[in-house]
């Protein structure tokens, strides 16, 4: 990805979040399948016995999900139907027969007892116990094993979760990051600090404080792809208590978190809420550990209870959120490694004037079928550099 927008040069690229998309979707097909692919190949790839790509047919599904819940999917395929209605079709059918080839290959050497690689398909493929008897969809009620429809429906969960919301983020970042060069050369002198002896993701990972505070904080804080989150009394009243006034909701009663707002409360977040700056999160350490694996001797701030929620919280916090946050920052600290970004700066504009133009593109963003998303995303290129 880097080598392709090192090649645009000072025109810079404009593909940001279509290629962050790509590679979040390479990162899901590895963990998720095993399979891994260059990045200018792979999902982007035609494979025989396909009419649509895989990373065409995950989006086409994922930015119709509310079709799939109004129409069956068998009827998606009716000749009388408008033709945006029969390519969703398509897209679900050429998603399922993806799905049944990538099953058969990992169950084929589950069968021949054949190692295979740890990946979510392999783990639901052992979790469905006698792979034969899981093939036969007519499994008993006894049985504890996952049948074919179940593991399909894990991993379109999966996707789901973890294709958009993700390439978001790093999207956003990257942008911000190109408007803030200061924040860069903050980012970079953690990056240069612990990668300085080579270290692996086991002691690297930890001491990335300033690289998760862009992402899992700052960004997420204000450009979440999540910005309301439902919830439910359930079968039981609950009590709200707001200014030490208590309010009974009753059974069955929908709640609808504002993020958003919840994000931007100056009482939690300062008068500056409105501003991106990363190094809110971050505190002198309190360890009285005197050696480097302290990076640059700084904590991250956890938020109060309540008052940041873009994974959700509670038992019911999303299962990906250390998923995301490994891959975020895995990808920030490659890029920042050996690399600066700036706006690619049209005819008569001076710098202060990109970096607005950057802020106004990513301000600009807004929900696009079920995440924020910038809606203009092309309007201003990104220029990469060596440092």
């Amino acid at each position: 990805m880097i080598k392709s927008w090192l090649g645009e040069g000072a025109r810079g690229t404009s593909d940001t979040v279509a290629d962050t998309a790509t590679l979040a979707l390479h990162v899901l097909t590895c963990v998720g399948f095993g399979l891994t692919y260059p990045f200018d190949g792979g999902v982007r790839n035609l494979p025989k016995d396909h009419v649509m790509t895989y990373g065409d047919a995950l989006s086409i599904c994922l930015h119709n999900i509310i079709t799939f819940a109004i129409i069956p999917k068998k009827f998606l395929s009716l000749s009388f139907l408008p033709e945006k209605l029969r390519t969703v079709g398509l897209a679900t059918r050429e998603f399922q027969q993806y799905m049944e080839e990538m099953l058969s290959q990992e169950r084929s050497g589950f069968d021949r007892q054949i190692g295979s690689s740890i990946n979510l398909m392999s783990a639901l493929v052992r979790a469905s116990g006698d792979s034969k008897q899981a093939e036969e969809e007519e499994a008993s009620i006894e049985s504890v094993g996952l049948t074919n429809k179940e593991i399909f429906g894990n991993i379109f969960v999966f996707n789901l979760a973890g294709h958009e919301t993700t390439a978001n983020a790093v999207a956003s970042a990257l942008v911000l990051l190109a408007a803030n060069p200061a924040c860069q050369n903050w980012l970079a002198e953690e990056i240069d600090q612990v990668f300085r002896d080579g270290t692996g993701y086991p002691e690297a990972f930890p001491r990335l404080k300033r690289c998760l505070a862009v992402m899992q904080y700052e960004t997420l804080r204000l450009y979440g792809s999540i910005v309301f989150v439902p919830k439910s009394t359930g079968f039981h009243p609950q009590t709200l208590t707001i200014s030490d006034v208590d309010h009974t909701l009753p059974p069955g009663t929908a709640v609808n978190i504002n993020v958003q707002a919840l994000h931007t409360n100056p009482k939690t977040w300062g008068q500056d809420v409105l501003q991106w700056r990363p190094d809110r999160w971050l505190r002198p350490s309190t360890s009285d550990d005197d050696s480097t694996d302290y990076s640059l001797d700084e904590d991250l701030i956890e938020p109060a209870a309540g008052t940041y929620v873009p994974w959700a919280d509670g038992p019911r916090v999303c299962v990906g959120r250390k998923f995301s946050q490994v891959e975020f920052v895995a990808v920030v600290a490659s890029l920042f490694r050996d690399h600066r970004v700036r706006p690619a700066l049209q005819a008569g504009q001076t710098e202060e004037d990109g970096k607005q133009a950057l802020m106004k593109m990513v301000d600009g963003s807004a929900i696009t079928y079920i995440t924020l998303q910038m809606t203009k995303p092309k309007s201003v290129a990104l220029v990469w550099e060596k440092r």
